[in-house]
Parts: C-alpha cells; sequence; structure tokens
C-alpha cells in the first residue's frame, strides 16, 4: 500500500484523525487470496451460493473487515470474527443472483448493519454521498448554505442560535435569537427551508425579533464551511470575554485562532474568560489540546490502541507524542484569570475532551448540560473503494494512572436547557450564560504565568 496523507476532518458524533488513502485499494488485500479471503471462506462453509470472491462487493466487504480486525480500538466486546461470518452470509444472499459481478452498491446497506452491530456508536459506513459531504465541511471547503444554525421551538427547527460569519444568514441580518415564522408568505417549515437551499432559491423570511416582525430576504451562497472561533464581551461593564468555539474542524487553524484572541482579552485587560462549546460536536483532537493549553498550561494523556499506547503530552500550545512534536501554535498564551466553560447535550467528542482537561485542573466550572457522550474513544476515516468511506474507532484514553477519560462531562454546575430558556434567548436573555457570568465572581485564577515567573 501506498503511503497515506492525513488530514483532519469531521464526524457528525465528534472528533476524529483521518487518513486519507491516497491510493484507494481496488483489490482484496494481497494477503487474501482471491479464493480464499477469510471472510469468504468462513461464509462459505455455511452459505450454499457463495458470492464470488472477485464480485466488487465482496472486495469491499473484506477490506472493511480487514479493517475493522486490524485498526479497531475501542471498547466493543462484540466477537468480530463471528460479526463478519453472519454478516457475509446476508452478503450471499443479496448477491445471490449476480454472484460474480455483486456491485459495492448493494454491499453497502450489509456493511452499514454490521458495523452498527459492532455496538460501537463512534464507528459508522459512510455512502460516497454522506462521505463527500463530511469532507467538505471538515475541510473548509465550499457549499451551498444559508449560514444558520437552529434550535426546535414548537415542533420546528425556528430559532436562530447561531449566525456564521461572512454567510447568507449575516449578509441578509439574520440575528441570534430571531424566530422563523414564514417562508415566501407562507407558514414556515424547516423542510421548505432545506429545499430552498438545495435548489439556491432565494426567499423572504418573515420573522420575529423581540417585539418586531420583519420581512428579510435572503439567497443561499456557495460559501466556507469554515467556522472559526470569535470574540465577544459581556457583564455589566462589557468587560467579560466571551471565547465561542463553534467547531475544532475548519481545515485547521482553530487552535492558532484560540490562542490569538486570548491575547486579545489580555491586551483588553478582560476581568474573565467564558469559553462557549455548546453545540461543539468536535473535530481535531490536535487543535483541541493545543487550544486548550491556552487554559490548562500542561497537561498528559495516554492513547490506547490496537498497537500498543502513545503518550501525548501538550504544554503551552506544544503537542507531543511520546517526545516528539507534532504540532504547535505561534505566539502561544495562557489565560490566568476566571474561567468558566459552557456545554450542553450536543458538546462533543474533542470539545468533551477540552472540558474535561479544565474540569480535571480544576481550572474552572463547567456549566449546563451533560454533554453528549463521545468523550473518551477517537475515531479514524478510512477511505474504500468508489468514494465510500469507513469511521472506525481506533483509540481509547487513560490518564497516566489508568484512570479512563469519562464519557462524558458532568457539568459542575448542571442546567438542563428547556423550552422556556429558548423563548427567552429569543427576548435576547442567555441564561446559561448569564450563569457563567456569575459563576466567575467566585472562580480560581492562576497565581501567575508559570513561564513568566518573576526573577
Amino acid at each position: 500500500m501506498k503511503p497515506h496523507r492525513s488530514l483532519i476532518v469531521k464526524s457528525p458524533l465528534g472528533w476524529l484523525s483521518v487518513l486519507l488513502t491516497t491510493s484507494v485499494l481496488a483489490a482484496p488485500p494481497a494477503s487474501l487470496a482471491p479464493s480464499t479471503g477469510v471472510w469468504m471462506t468462513s461464509a462459505a462453509n455455511t452459505t450454499p451460493a457463495a458470492i464470488d470472491p472477485i464480485a466488487p462487493a465482496q472486495q469491499l466487504f473484506d477490506q472493511v473487515n480487514e479493517l475493522v480486525e486490524q485498526n479497531y480500538g475501542g471498547l466493543s466486546q462484540v466477537d468480530r470474527f463471528k460479526l463478519a461470518r453472519e454478516y457475509q452470509t446476508r452478503l450471499n444472499t443479496v448477491c445471490m443472483n449476480v454472484a460474480q459481478s455483486c456491485p459495492v452498491t448493494t454491499a453497502y446497506p450489509v456493511i452499514a448493519a454490521e458495523i452498527t452491530a459492532l455496538g460501537d456508536e463512534h464507528s459508522y459506513f459512510q455512502t460516497p454521498e454522506d462521505f463527500e459531504d463530511f469532507l467538505t465541511t471538515a475541510t473548509g471547503g465550499e457549499r451551498r448554505q444559508f449560514g444558520v444554525k437552529l434550535a426546535e421551538l414548537d415542533g420546528q427547527n425556528r430559532v436562530i442560535l447561531e449566525v456564521v460569519p461572512e454567510s447568507a444568514a449575516q449578509k441578509a441580518g439574520l440575528r441570534r435569537g430571531d424566530v422563523l415564522q414564514t417562508i415566501d408568505g407562507k407558514p414556515y417549515t424547516y423542510d421548505n427551508l432545506h429545499a430552498a437551499r438545495l435548489a439556491g432559491k432565494t426567499i423572504q423570511l418573515g420573522l420575529n425579533r423581540g417585539d418586531q416582525r420583519l420581512q428579510l430576504t435572503i439567497t443561499p451562497l456557495e460559501s466556507s464551511t469554515r467556522d472559526l472561533p470569535r470574540l465577544s464581551y459581556t457583564g455589566p461593564h462589557q468587560d467579560i470575554a466571551v471565547l465561542r468555539i463553534p467547531t475544532f474542524l475548519s481545515g485547521g487553524g482553530v487552535a492558532q485562532r484560540v490562542h490569538d484572541l486570548v491575547g486579545q482579552a489580555q491586551a483588553r485587560h478582560a476581568s474573565g474568560m467564558i469559553v462557549d462549546l455548546r453545540g461543539d460536536t468536535g473535530g481535531s483532537l490536535s487543535e483541541c489540546d493545543r487550544a486548550v493549553s491556552a487554559f490548562v498550561p500542561d497537561f498528559t494523556r495516554i492513547s490506547r490502541t490496537s498497537d500498543g499506547n502513545v503518550r501525548t503530552r501538550v504544554s503551552r500550545g506544544l503537542r507531543l507524542e511520546d517526545g516528539q512534536a507534532v504540532g504547535s501554535v505561534r505566539n502561544p498564551r495562557l489565560w490566568t484569570g476566571p474561567l468558566a466553560v459552557l456545554v450542553d447535550q450536543a458538546s462533543a467528542s474533542c470539545s468533551e475532551f477540552f472540558a474535561y482537561e479544565v474540569q480535571y485542573a480544576r481550572r474552572g466550572p463547567i456549566i449546563g448540560e451533560d454533554t453528549a457522550g463521545v468523550g473518551n474513544t477517537a475515531t479514524r476515516i478510512f477511505a474504500l473503494p468508489d468514494n465510500a468511506a469507513l469511521q472506525l474507532t481506533i483509540t481509547n484514553y487513560a490518564k497516566p494512572d489508568g484512570t479512563p477519560y469519562p464519557v462524558r462531562i458532568i457539568p459542575d454546575q448542571r442546567r438542563t436547557q428547556n423550552e422556556d430558556d429558548l423563548r427567552r434567548l429569543t427576548r435576547g436573555e442567555d441564561t446559561l450564560l448569564n450563569l457563567a457570568v456569575q459563576a466567575l465572581a467566585t472562580a480560581p485564577s492562576m497565581a501567575l504565568d508559570p513561564d513568566h515567573r518573576p526573577n
């Protein structure tokens, strides 16, 4: 196999480190004889009409199962050999009438079901369509979009939680807390909004903004999916910095941006810092680690894989694996003032890692809802023939003393969000943010920057 090139991309369930194969495998692995692939042999003994090993569907099935056997490093206890035999039988059945030429698309639902049966919610199969969209988002590529993130109110995703900078929504004048009511004079539905985005259609949105009723025109634009961290200020004196991190993806640059924004808050003499990770479904753990090092100066974890353990240490923007530098930021910063972190049930994967490192170091309170529950493993994307892909858990994590990372983060101040909180948001009141502002009054500060001690 030719070397791989590494690319950080996004998963719907959280962060992952992806290897995109420069030479996509189009045949069974060389270690498997065409007529005696391990997955084929087991199934052929129990299935009268075994699929031909040269059939595209069989080759894809064999490749997926070899990847699972050689690379899976999650916590599932399912017998993977038995699972492969069971689903080989299913593949034989669906390919019964085209045993020699069964297409790869026939194998898709069988493989998807098998990976689901593995019992690891972080591992799954991606069709070519899913993988294409996945890569566009992960690498900061462009796609047609309005540029809004919505929350459900009155049975529809209609409340704007976030407006992506430089998006069609921002240019149209949409704001956080707006409530969408109509599209082109008809009652609003998310399905109609989605259809308009796909069609590139200009629409008239009727919305409520507080007590105002507004009409805005918006056209979806081909725009970047990069959504980098941003800084705002709140509090009675507008001196509390709010660092919003919407994702740890964006094709890189997240960690550098975090350190740069911390520097801006320090230059403005902010009295406290709130890191908002609500809705952040993850991205690159490397970006996350280097970002959190702007608040926790030094931390270590052990990555446990099928090939052995790797020790990762992160210190002031520098990330090392077994002592070898694997990433850093320019002009690293360290926030030493009061700190609070906001999370919700959509905060997932490496945003959970971020919150855990802050919590473990007792650097500041975590406030909000219990997180999504994918914060103790890492996944990798393996490219497959015809642009499909397999996301597979390859690693689980522990602290150096063996303490495993938690599945989810339990906030220090738990506050479940409900419809009343969402209605408050439409009136300009953010209940969790207000709690964080209050918490900063008693949040700890670091005595001093350990790298800048007085002589």
